[in-house]
């Protein structure tokens, strides 16, 4: 059916096996991305969680970096110490919280990376694929008026071909949307928890005091 296909057909063709390889690529990446960052925040949040001193969770942190949750302890713990250092004491939560808020959006951020392509594919490569299917279309019917025949077998072929964009097209797209839903989930998972270490970081230091 391609055998035939116009320098067009092609063209459509080959963008959209490009955002089908880039879709591919971007899923395996973030799915490795998300899968490690759970695991190593589940592993650092459980010896956080066990820890009684901004000492010992610092010391337990070297063992999982570079978990986005130590990078937002980091965050924490350089403006307790900062605050330690000039004032013996913590004097300024707000302070503290502003740079966790800071720190969760920069690890959100990261992990955001890449993603708006896959709504791009999903949006864009079905109206590719119909573009070519349309142009193939125009091109069977216009062979037909040539040819001058109304019979099936005259105008079939050209259209099976037309439609292979079509059909490529949406291939590229659906696993493009599925990927983007799903990663956009556990980008609002990964947020939430995130928050919620931000207010255990918060009562670790009214419980300990900024000692």
């Amino acid at each position: 059916m391609l055998r035939g296909g116009t320098p067009f057909t092609w063209a459509v063709l080959a963008v959209l096996a490009g955002f089908s390889v880039l879709s591919l690529a971007i899923v395996f990446s973030k799915r490795s991305a998300f899968g490690a960052a759970n695991r190593s925040d589940g592993r650092f949040i459980r010896a956080f969680r066990k820890s009684n001193s901004f000492e010992t969770v610092v010391a337990a942190a070297e063992n999982f970096r570079p978990t986005p949750l130590v990078k937002i302890f980091d965050a924490g713990n350089v403006e307790v110490e900062r605050q330690l250092k000039a004032y013996r004491q913590v004097t300024n939560k707000e302070a503290i919280s502003r740079c966790l808020q800071i720190a969760i959006s920069e690890q959100l951020s990261r992990f955001e990376n890449n993603l708006n392509w896959l709504a791009t594919i999903a949006s864009v490569s079905p109206f590719i694929g119909l573009f070519g299917t349309v142009l193939g279309i125009i091109r069977a019917f216009r062979n037909l008026g040539s040819a001058g025949s109304t019979s099936l077998t005259s105008v079939g072929p050209g259209i099976s071909e037309a439609l292979i964009a079509t059909a490529v097209g949406l291939l590229a797209a659906i696993p493009a949307a599925i990927f983007y839903n799903h990663f956009g989930r556990q980008l609002k998972e990964m947020g939430d928890r995130f928050d919620n270490f931000a207010l255990e970081f918060a009562n670790m230091v009214e419980r300990l005091g900024g000692e």
